[in-house]
């Protein structure tokens, strides 16, 4: 495991060949506990070359000194990330209009 949060990674390699392609991440909060928002591909054999992007969140706690999964949530499809996406912008939307309103 890694000891930074910067260093996590979702990446996966098997017999020379990356199985778990990672694209991007975002570090959503690190400390003693870190969740990081992933943006991978898989390797299918099938076909011989990667699938569509994929998303996932996972969380990760420091222990002795190093960072391990303890949870993992991954989004399964592009219509579900823009659905949590909605989601949550409208919260936020509403959020907002609330505390304007009390200001």
């Amino acid at each position: 495991m890694s000891e930074r949060a910067e260093d996590l990674t979702i990446e996966y390699e098997e017999n020379g060949q990356i199985i778990v392609k990672e694209l991007d991440k975002v570090i959503l909060s690190k400390g003693a506990w870190a969740t990081v928002l992933f943006r991978y591909q898989e390797w299918r054999q099938a076909s011989n070359d990667y699938g569509p992007e994929k998303y996932a969140i996972r969380r990760y706690q420091k222990s002795g000194g190093e960072y391990h999964q303890k949870s993992k949530f991954v989004i399964s499809s592009a219509d579900q990330a823009q659905k949590i996406i909605t989601a949550l912008s409208g919260w936020l939307k509403e959020n907002n209009a609330e505390t304007a309103e009390q200001e």
